[in-house]
């Protein structure tokens, strides 16, 4: 809210400030010179000591803005009740066209010296302090999902947690049926793949002895060929012991 009489219009009209204890606090004012004269103006309190203002006083041009900014020194105790009395005043005055806040005098503001001076006065009020956004719990907006919401980090929702959970669930139960099923017929072949190595080493067995036989009545040594049927001999039995 602005007023739009006087000499310059200012925003807002009451100065809020987000009260918090043993901190400062600042906010600002916007003062707009919408005539083609130019302006000089200060800025006054009921309690200088408690506020800083910058600049607290200066010249607004033809067409233009300024913007003030006032500072509540950090307070150690609240007013009772949150209300303050504190006031501002907004003093303005036509100048000589070229002015600059150096020439700005007290007298020029002095209504006794005859001088055509605007005022315009400010509020203060104290209002809570910004608090911070509180999570959304399950369930409390119309139309969400009991269950929680995708969070914008990318996290699974509870939905979706569950989902993956069962999907996970499923395909373990379906990887356990089939090395369950698998397991007979692994079974089946190893057993037959053991029975055909014994039934050879039954039949290598039988040519030794028989060779052997035919050895002793003809009253001669080992062959090279015996040597080596029971290095294979060997063989085949260390690979039977393993499976």
């Amino acid at each position: 809210m602005s007023t739009g009489s006087g000499l310059l219009e200012i925003d807002p009209l009451e100065l809020k400030f987000p009260f918090e204890l043993k901190k400062q606090i600042s906010c600002s004012l916007q003062l707009s010179n919408k005539t083609d004269e130019y302006i000089a103006f200060k800025v006054k309190t009921t309690s200088p000591k408690k506020y800083c203002v910058r600049p607290n006083s200066g010249i607004v041009p033809p067409r233009s803005t300024a913007d003030v900014v006032v500072t509540m020194q950090a307070q150690k105790e609240a007013p009772p009740d949150m209300q303050c009395k504190d006031k501002f005043l907004v003093q303005s005055v036509i100048v000589n066209e070229g002015a600059n806040a150096k020439e700005i005098t007290p007298e020029m503001f002095s209504k006794e010296s005859g001088n055509v001076v605007d005022e315009v006065k400010l509020r203060v009020a104290y209002v809570p302090p910004p608090q911070p956004p509180s999570p959304v719990h399950e369930g409390s907006e119309e139309g969400s999902s009991p269950r929680g919401s995708l969070s914008d980090n990318g996290n699974l929702t509870a939905t979706e947690f569950m989902s993956a959970t069962k999907a996970y669930s499923e395909q373990k139960s379906d990887t356990e049926q089939d090395i369950q099923s698998s397991e007979p017929a692994l079974i089946s072949r190893l057993t037959e793949e053991k029975n055909s190595i014994v039934q050879q080493n039954n039949k290598l067995r039988q040519e030794l002895e028989s060779l052997r036989r035919e050895v002793s009545k003809k009253h001669i040594g080992f062959p090279i060929a015996i040597v080596a049927v029971v290095a294979l001999l060997g063989i085949l039995l260390g690979y039977i012991l393993k499976k």
